[in-house]
């Protein structure tokens, strides 16, 4: 190839993309090594009867050598694109857009010419895949509006477009875009959207003052119903406070342990024992009887008219051991997502009951991993519309 080059006046560079747009095979030896189906530059048609070419693709592999040799031999047989992606196990445009890369000059598909554009691609730099596919950036910027984290929108992106791969990005792309691309408007909302960054929540000024003395009447986490332990059965509660500035103003949280489905309490004022039980008094109607079957809460002194709450709604609360958050694990998760809207050391008695709710549905239109992708607000139609699940609630 230099000889040639040189011969032509051109780099030697130069002359391999010359090859490669005539549909020229340069270092033929090379893929015959790689691909013992090619004979002489073009794909033996036998391939199809080859016990190796029906092993499954590792899922998102990029196409092997192999793979078009065997695309090649496909078109020669008259199959057409759909049909080869179903013999491959590949989406329907990854083999229309394997054909159109590797045309020759003659208008006929080539293995090494395919070969030949991927490696060439793979060498170039790359243009971030965000910013080539818009439709893709904007459903980025969409999640990330709405505050889900890039491993959620990544998750739900492949449950919404199960069919176009063009669609999908991990979740390490859309971290890469913040610390390799850290400017413009994706970069800002990407670095709002992140998690706090923190391992572990730092111990909260109020639970010094939590282990001074038992509420009365209290009773333990270790009474509560085994079938609240594993949520299976839904309608099992936890709960806690997050604080404002100087502990002067707190809104209340609420998680069902099954669903995720999460309630915020408007305090209005204060966080005194009177003003939690009236807004828990108040909120239990919003959502059916049979999804109330225990609340877990902490020892704090807010609960101090547990007894009231009892007697007014029928719900039996159960609290956890002293300095042990991680017996409500699921609410501790939730004071962390909540915390996105409502930073430590502002006033949240701001925060209207309106402001809480429409946080509160945001949180419940967020995806979650252990969902398959799909949303608390999902979960709990989908438990909601289901007899058996409701009757099992009850049973």
């Amino acid at each position: 190839m230099a000889d040639a080059a040189a011969a032509a006046g051109v780099s030697e560079a130069s002359g391999f993309r010359w090859v490669r747009k005539a549909g020229g095979m340069a270092n033929l030896a090379k893929y015959r090594d790689a691909c013992p189906i090619l004979l002489n530059g073009v794909a033996d048609v036998t391939v199809l009867r080859s016990p190796e070419s029906d092993a499954e693709p590792p899922p998102g592999a990029a196409l092997s050598f192999t793979e078009r040799c065997r695309i090649e031999a496909l078109l020669t047989e008259g199959q057409i694109p759909a049909q080869i992606a179903r013999l491959l196990g590949r989406h329907r445009s990854t083999i229309t857009r394997e054909i159109a890369r590797g045309m020759t000059s003659g208008d006929s598909y080539r293995a090494i010419r395919g070969q030949c554009e991927y490696e060439t691609r793979m060498a170039r730099p790359k243009v971030r895949r965000l910013q080539a596919n818009p439709a893709l950036l904007a459903e980025v910027l969409s999640g990330l509006k709405k505050r889900y984290s890039p491993r959620q929108i990544a998750g739900r992106l492949r449950l919404d477009f199960p069919d176009d791969p063009e669609m999908w990005v991990s979740h390490e792309t859309i971290y890469q875009a913040i610390y390799v691309q850290p400017r413009g408007e994706l970069a800002r909302l990407m670095k709002a959207a992140l998690r706090t960054g923190r391992i572990k929540r730092k111990p909260q000024g109020r639970q010094a003052q939590q282990g001074r003395g038992k509420l009365k009447d209290m009773i333990s986490i270790s009474d509560r119903p085994k079938e609240a332990d594993d949520r299976a059965i839904p309608g099992h509660w936890e709960g806690d406070l997050i604080l404002g500035a100087n502990n002067a103003s707190a809104i209340g949280t609420l998680v069902e342990r099954t669903t995720g489905f999460v309630l915020l309490l408007h305090l209005p004022g204060d966080h005194t024992a009177e003003t939690v039980a009236a807004a828990m008094i108040a909120k239990m109607p919003e959502l059916p009887e049979i999804l109330w079957r225990s609340l877990t809460w902490d020892q704090g002194r807010e609960m101090a008219l547990h007894t009231k709450i009892t007697e007014a709604t029928g719900l039996p609360i159960y609290f956890c051991d002293p300095h042990s958050p991680w017996q409500r694990g699921s609410n501790e998760n939730t004071n962390g997502l909540v915390r996105q809207y409502f930073p430590k050391g502002t006033d949240l008695s701001f925060h209207g009951p309106g402001i809480l709710d429409n946080v509160a549905a945001e949180l419940n239109g967020r995806p979650r991993e252990r969902f398959g992708w799909k949303t608390p607000a999902e979960m709990l139609d989908k438990l909601l519309s289901d007899p058996n699940q409701s009757v099992a609630a009850t049973a």
